[in-house]
């Protein structure tokens, strides 16, 4: 391993150096710590707030595994690529050839810009008071609003592959290129808009 951790290049090709977080809030969270491979062996998993010292390309490797469709029947187990990381990981490593050969950019400062825009800055909370149930507008933490872009793209590319002739790679890709983009009609950016929505009607 070099000394100068600098010359790391994701996946032996994408510079980790030039890419930056244009969103303050975020940046403390968004770990874009140089690796070839981003892989931490799990040794931040039971660490409180430990997610925010992995690697942000793990963490869509991550969730790659979990993948399913949002919804009551939704469990963390679900996916037919629970377990599978090797296999999650040449999903994201295929999507990121995609997104470079599409967009001519380093597609992870493409990802960076995706999780900024599909990340809810309100939502809504359940109140209690007297018996009666009500619910208010709240601000959402900048950890939580990390999870939920990380959820809503992982599931956007799920439903975008599901019964379809495009590869989970392919849908990866365009999910966050449209996120990045901020097209409506991606899931992500659909899903932040109406909980956003719900939480101004809701103040």
């Amino acid at each position: 391993m070099p000394a100068d951790l600098s010359k790391l290049k994701l996946f032996g090709k994408w510079d980790w150096t030039e890419v930056e977080v244009p969103d303050i809030s975020l940046k403390p969270y968004i770990n874009l710590t140089p690796c070839i491979v981003p892989h931490s062996y799990g040794r931040y998993q039971k660490e409180k707030f430990g997610r925010a010292k992995i690697n942000i390309v793990e963490r869509i490797i991550n969730r790659m595994m979990v993948t399913g469709h949002e919804g009551k029947k939704h469990k963390r187990t679900s996916g037919r690529n629970c377990g599978k990381k090797h296999l999650a990981y040449n999903i994201v490593k295929e999507a990121f050839e995609i997104i470079h050969k599409r967009t001519k950019k380093n597609p992870i400062q493409v990802l960076v810009h995706a999780l900024i825009n599909a990340g809810p800055r309100e939502e809504t909370t359940r109140i209690k008071y007297g018996g009666i149930v009500y619910h208010t507008s709240v601000d959402v933490s900048p950890l939580r609003r990390l999870d939920l872009a990380i959820r809503f793209i992982c599931v956007g590319a799920a439903k975008r592959a599901f019964r379809s002739k495009k590869s989970i790679a392919e849908a990866l890709a365009e999910e966050i290129i449209d996120a990045a983009n901020y097209n409506l009609k991606c899931y992500s950016i659909s899903k932040k808009e109406e909980i956003e929505r719900i939480a101004r009607a809701s103040r």
